[in-house]
């Protein structure tokens, strides 16, 4: 495919704009991406759209704790306006401000998606388990005792696997 603005070289860059709905597309040699697109001389990084996440999604003052980093000493504010962390305790430090952001982000605070079967085992378990006692909760608002009974032999079941396996 040759480039849409000269016409010449092999589109080699594509770019997908959608503006009030509509889907517009460009294919262009990087030559031509360069001369007419501001966002390829731009200094992009996921450190720069997470910090840009949370400038935008939080108020400075809001839940800031007054100290930064036990282990390092970053900063809240630090930590916003680089969009890294300075050591691997600041997650700790900052996870009340941070749990929200990736709630929004991806719909849940924990885990929910597949798990690699080297890793899998007991916490797969552990997993099914947890549904299992979601369900028998649900089953008994719901007054579906025979429902009930199976799931928590199920629980019973999958948690004498796990004393087993200790």
């Amino acid at each position: 495919m040759l480039c849409d603005e000269c016409g010449k070289k092999e589109a080699n860059v594509h770019l997908t704009h959608i503006i009030n709905g509509k889907k517009t597309e460009s294919h262009l040699c990087e030559e031509c991406a360069n001369k007419t697109q501001s966002i390829f001389n731009s200094s992009f990084s996921m450190e720069n759209l997470f910090s840009a996440m949370l400038n935008n999604t939080f108020n400075a003052k809001t839940y800031l704790p007054k100290k930064g980093c036990s282990n390092c000493g970053m900063t809240y504010d630090e930590f916003r306006s680089i969009g890294k962390f300075g050591c691997s305790h600041c997650i700790d430090t900052f996870k009340h401000r941070l749990m929200p952001v990736v709630k929004s982000i991806q719909g849940y605070d924990s885990h929910t998606g597949k798990i690699p079967k080297r890793a899998g085992g007991k916490f797969k378990v552990q997993m099914d388990i947890k549904n299992l006692k979601a369900k028998l909760k649900s089953a008994v608002e719901r007054e579906e005792y025979e429902l009930a009974a199976k799931l928590r032999d199920e629980i019973h079941a999958l948690e004498k696997k796990i004393q087993g396996d200790e």
